[in-house]
């Protein structure tokens, strides 16, 4: 079924009550009926019949007035130019673009492009700004490798965000082999919204309704037994951000990811048994 197949109708009821085995939540809790109808409005009007694209970002309501002061970053943004191009291949205006992306785009555009996908650009499942990060914020800072008036519309540079820590991994000893492939398919994986400690209180996790669950929390987890884990990521938990992995992952693969998790988080059975 392609997007001009789908009724306004269809699109409601999806919005209104979610869509089982995905990370469609339900959003009758959240926005009325007005409110739906007119979310579902606007996306049938602006991305099905009007085939537009989702570049609606960059928009001064958003806090982005004059969003063509960026320019000599666009390339790196749009993969024109690879970020870790040598130094000495790009051009003044070149050098200039890519300080600004790393400094204001690189918390959304990730890497871009890049010619050595080397462990620099791990792509591992980590997504959050820095504490105090503002992309409305400019003209307090001259760029540190530039010193020109484009460098003088960097984004300031902040400290560290709170929400890194839960993007460690914590050092699990002796993980059997089914645990260890547990933890990298987890941390490949799940990290992304229960955060790298399960706790879900990373970036990502925080503006999911509902929060993923704390899956180290002892009330939160009471009665989950391995088996039961199990289905959960199989099958997803309907109503929640949560979906279906069986689509995904292998049963074999489910039931290493639901070791680990029971190992190095679940504070009961098999974890306290270790």
């Amino acid at each position: 079924m392609s997007l001009s197949d789908l009724s306004r109708t269809e699109m409601i009821a999806r919005v209104t009550e979610g869509r089982d085995g995905s990370a469609m939540m339900a959003f009758a809790s959240v926005l009325n009926r007005a409110e739906i109808e007119a979310v579902v409005d606007y996306v049938r009007a602006v991305f099905i019949a009007g085939d537009a694209t989702n570049t609606r970002y960059h928009i001064p309501e958003n806090g982005w007035d004059d969003h063509e002061r960026y320019a000599p970053a666009f390339p790196f943004a749009l993969g024109e130019i690879a970020l870790d191009t040598p130094w000495e291949q790009l051009t003044p205006v070149q050098r200039e673009g890519r300080q600004l992306f790393l400094t204001s785009c690189v918390t959304c555009h990730d890497r871009s492009k890049v010619i050595d996908e080397g462990e620099l650009w791990d792509p591992r499942a980590v997504s959050f700004p820095r504490g105090g990060y503002s992309h409305k914020t400019a003209g307090e800072r001259d760029s540190p490798d530039t010193g020109s008036e484009a460098g003088r519309e960097i984004d300031a540079v902040s400290s560290a965000t709170p929400f890194a820590r839960h993007d460690v991994a914590p050092q699990v000893e002796g993980l059997t082999p089914q645990q260890q492939l547990g933890e990298q398919l987890f941390q490949a994986n799940c990290a992304f919204c229960h955060g790298a400690t399960a706790t879900g209180r990373n970036w990502i996790g925080s503006f999911l309704q509902p929060h993923p669950r704390d899956l180290t929390d002892a009330e939160a987890m009471a009665g989950m037994d391995h088996q039961r884990l199990q289905q959960v990521i199989a099958e997803g938990l309907p109503g929640t951000t949560m979906p279906a992995w069986r689509g995904v992952l292998s049963s074999d693969e489910i039931d290493a990811v639901a070791a680990y998790v029971m190992r190095a988080f679940v504070p009961h059975s098999e974890k306290a048994q270790q």
